[in-house]
């Protein structure tokens, strides 16, 4: 036998078996199969498949493509529906060099009009998971790349509070378009308690695992009170790999985005922002973003880094025009709470100034922060004279820090630097406030010194509380308040004013205001159990010396204060008296004593029926005739009594 012959009668021997393979794949009724499936996966799942149209195989190496017609997956009998999946069709292929490791890989399924549902249970149990008990993570089939065409999509996770309904259709293409058919969803439920509502568009397959593949995405949905609008692409559905998309967002405050994010964000009015969503790796960064919170413009970038023991959140935000209202929220401020104290509806039941809602302290370990903001411009109340802010908040390990708290407060500085310990309940709070170059003139932007006052004010505060809300923590708080301004110049108007001088009063108002010389002024108080006692209050001017005494309940937002007055110059007409400060923050009574003022009249009338000229005696004040030393001022001050709050208050 020559070589040739015998490589033809190999050839011939390889090729026939070959031939008859072919000739059966492509001749053999497949249908046979159906029952050692449908057996098969009963007995290694414990639930029913059914074929219940023709099945087809096309052979092709290394993925054959299976096709079959009426297709139902029970679910495990604990799940709220019969069926995972029932489908009109069904074509997947099959990974054959995995399906020899024994291992179930699908690279691609395309399923018509299918109707699937996933529930989670109790004890971990999951549907989709094909061991008896569903619970092991490995009873999987890997599904690389799906298809849909006109499906409904269902998932319940009770534990979860979530339940979702979704559907799906395959949308249209105009006529001479040669892009892919999207799919167009919608969908409705619950998710992680909150009402949800979606609807959007995608490509035509599901890149479930693709990692290099970016899935174009356009979504517009309600959950709970946020509404999220994104466009752009996802690379793997299941990993979410990388993420490059516009996202806009609005709600009612950032606080409700926790159970979508799960990190806490501070209270905030409504707010709306848009900017551009990218992720990869552990690295999520919403960059340039632009919006508004509640009255005030918000612009920067965020990113979250999930590679630590928990997310850590870092920020870099500026604000053109910051609304100080906004910011009444962060510090559990209730809208309006101010105002309504301060209204005269609320004279007899006033409401409290001092922030007095709770922080949920229970969310900070969810995260670590670093976030600053500087807002150039500030809309206030024209009570407070802020300016500039830069502040910069730290959370770490459930403690915050303002470090630095900075605002522009009357041609001055205010500094703070606040530390909260949210690890402890209640809340153990430290702040540590400095104000410098404060001008006098402009502290009080409601009455009429600019023109006529001129002085510095510094001062400082070191107060230590506990509390899980501000207010809470002032009403326990102990330390020192002290603020001081040496020398200036003052309205002599305002002190005579001050001195119920009603001669110089009058002169004043018909020749104009003047400037006096300001010596100084003091305030210092020891703050014990939210109580500021007045170790010394003074205000000493050419014109009058007032020295104050008594108490300010920080707790209980009261009032009560008395200035007496040392008049260094002889008026000729004027009704001296104690000025008496009393009532609520929101609601402040500044009376004098009715009592003197009146004796004082009375005698000048009844001198003034005995003679004309001497009507006037009793209201000249002559005054120590000499300026006060401000060490000695001080000095007697603090050796003065306090006053006892509970003697006094009856006259709050």
């Amino acid at each position: 036998m020559t070589l040739s012959r015998s490589l033809k009668w190999i050839a011939g021997v390889l090729l026939v078996p070959t031939v008859l393979a072919l000739l059966f794949i492509a001749f053999f009724d497949w249908n046979w199969l159906r029952g050692p499936i449908e057996r098969m996966a009963t007995e290694k799942t414990g639930r029913a498949l059914a074929i219940q149209g023709d099945l087809q195989v096309k052979f092709g190496w290394p993925w054959p493509r299976i096709y079959a017609n009426g297709v139902t997956f029970a679910n495990p009998a604990w799940a709220k529906e019969k069926q995972m999946v029932s489908a009109d069709a069904v074509e997947i292929t099959v990974d054959l060099p995995q399906l020899l490791r024994q291992k179930l890989v699908f690279p691609d399924v395309h399923l018509t009009r299918p109707v699937v549902f996933l529930e989670q249970g109790s004890l971990g149990r999951k549907s989709w998971l094909l061991d008896l008990n569903q619970q092991d993570e490995g009873a999987r089939i890997q599904i690389d790349r799906l298809r849909l065409d006109h499906g409904t999509l269902g998932y319940d996770d009770a534990a979860n509070k979530t339940s979702l309904r979704a559907e799906l259709s395959t949308t249209q293409r105009p006529a001479g378009d040669t892009n892919e058919v999207g799919v167009a969803f919608s969908a409705s439920g619950q998710y992680k308690g909150l009402p949800l509502k979606a609807q959007g568009r995608g490509g035509p397959v599901l890149a479930i695992r693709d990692e290099s593949t970016p899935y174009a995405l356009t979504i517009d949905a309600t959950i709970g009170h946020t509404g999220v609008k994104a466009q752009g692409s996802i690379t793997s559905l299941l990993k979410f790999s990388a993420i490059d998309m516009r996202l806009a967002l609005k709600g009612g405050s950032l606080e409700q985005l926790f159970p979508l994010l799960g990190i806490a964000l501070p209270a905030t009015r409504a707010y709306a922002t848009e900017g551009h969503l990218r992720h990869s790796g552990t690295l999520w960064r919403y960059e340039e973003f632009a919006g508004r919170v509640g009255d005030s413009d918000l612009a920067g970038t965020v990113e979250v880094h999930t590679n630590g023991k928990r997310p850590t959140l870092t920020a870099d935000l500026v604000s053109k025009l910051l609304d100080l209202e906004d910011l009444g929220p962060m510090i559990g401020s209730r809208p309006g709470s101010v105002a309504k104290a301060t209204s005269p509806v609320a004279t007899r039941t006033p409401g409290r100034v001092l922030p007095d809602l709770p922080f949920k302290t229970d969310r900070w370990n969810t995260v670590d922060a670093e976030v600053s903001l500087r807002a150039k411009t500030i809309r206030r109340a024209k009570e407070l004279p802020l300016e500039d802010l830069v502040a910069h908040l730290s959370l770490r390990d459930a403690v915050l820090k303002l470090e630095p708290l900075n605002f522009g407060l009357a041609g001055g500085k205010l500094t703070a630097v606040i530390s909260l310990d949210g690890r402890q309940d209640p809340i153990q709070a430290r702040a540590q406030v400095k104000a410098r170059k404060i001008q006098l003139g402009q502290l009080f932007p409601t009455f009429d010194m600019s023109k006529t006052s001129i002085g510095q004010v510094n001062g400082e505060f070191d107060l230590t509380g506990q509390g899980n809300s501000v207010g809470r923590m002032l009403a326990s708080s102990h330390g020192k308040v002290g603020l001081v301004v040496a020398g200036g110049m003052i309205s002599k108007l305002m002190m005579e004013q001050v001195g119920l001088h009603l001669w110089e009063i009058l002169a004043l108002k018909a020749t104009g205001d003047k400037q006096v010389k300001l010596r100084c002024a003091v305030a210092d108080f020891e703050v014990r159990q939210g109580v500021m006692n007045a170790d010394a209050l003074i205000f000493d001017t050419e014109v009058t010396t007032l020295i104050g005494t008594g108490t300010i309940d920080l707790g209980q937002e009261r009032l009560n204060l008395t200035l007496n007055q040392k008049t260094k110059n002889t008026s000729p007409l004027a009704l001296r008296s104690p000025i008496y400060v009393r009532g609520s923050f929101g609601q402040p009574d500044v009376q004098v004593d009715k009592t003197r003022v009146a004796a004082r009249a009375l005698g000048a009338v009844a001198l003034g029926m005995i003679n004309p000229l001497l009507t006037l005696l009793p209201l000249i004040d002559a005054g120590p005739g000499q300026d006060s030393d401000c060490r000695q001022l001080v000095h007697e001050a603090r050796a003065l009594p306090h006053v006892d709050r509970k003697k006094t208050g009856a006259r709050q």
